[in-house]
């Protein structure tokens, strides 16, 4: 096998599993969404409910204990709105690969105010990271509607 060969299998191999990864992401987000949705969080107090419990499970000097004090827990309802609809907008995005790389700097966004609000875990690690991938490499060119959109909006900066 030639080194062009293989390196057009690797490239190949690589952009195929970035797709897969940028899907399971996506799916990420619809559960978040859908679990959200179904429980009601956009039109009760659960998310409060929750910041609360949290709140009494951390240091109370710490970071995480101030941001729910002082603006989780006030702006709960608005905050489960922005994260509920958001993370909707986001597993749409990646889905169809439309605005991939600013909805995964939303992605980014919300995964550090999640990580910021005491609610971090083993996950969200590699989330961000391909989060940052997402940014970085043009996976709505490789797949989606990005490549399109670019070539009818050159100067645009959400089809990059």
């Amino acid at each position: 096998m030639s080194d062009v060969t293989k390196n057009h299998l690797l490239r190949k191999t690589g952009i195929i599993l970035f797709l897969f990864g940028r899907y399971f992401f996506a799916s990420f987000f619809i559960y978040g969404f859908w679990h959200k949705l179904v429980k009601g969080w956009l039109w009760s107090d659960l998310m409060q409910h929750y910041f609360i419990q949290r709140l009494g499970e951390l240091p109370a000097d710490s970071f995480q204990a101030n941001y729910l004090e002082h603006f989780a827990i006030p702006n709960a309802l608005t905050i489960a709105w922005i994260v509920t609809i958001g993370e909707l907008i986001i597993a749409i995005s990646l889905i169809f690969g439309l605005t991939v790389r600013a909805n995964a700097a939303f992605a980014l966004f919300l995964l550090l105010n999640f990580a910021a609000g005491g609610y971090y875990n083993l996950t969200l690690p590699p989330l961000i990271l391909f989060a940052i991938l997402m940014i970085i490499f043009p996976s709505g060119h490789w797949f989606g509607f990005d490549k399109q959109l670019h070539r009818k909006y050159p100067d645009s900066i959400w089809f990059r």
